[in-house]
């Protein structure tokens, strides 16, 4: 199982939300087809399709763990991260 794959994994099943990189979390969310667009220290993504946008700031070098939390949430509530998605 890949790096990312393994991620996405854990994030699905809520584990270490407060040890995620960002960095990893970024490319993760490109990997599954969001568009990022930066503006300051605001990474915000989205995908089409999905009416919602994710905007999501780093902690040091870790995501912020409530913004994981949301990230998760809109994986499952879209199914997205099916072997078809990534």
């Amino acid at each position: 199982m890949n790096r990312h794959r393994s991620l996405l994994q854990a994030i699905i099943r809520g584990r270490s939300v407060a040890n995620i990189r960002f960095d990893d979390l970024r490319t993760l969310l490109r990997q599954l087809g969001f568009e990022e667009r930066i503006r300051s220290s605001h990474h915000i993504f989205r995908k089409e399709g999905i009416p919602l946008l994710l905007n999501l700031q780093r902690r040091g070098s870790q995501a912020k763990p409530y913004q994981v939390k949301q990230v998760r949430e809109l994986i499952l509530d879209y199914d997205i991260g099916r072997d078809d998605d990534a």
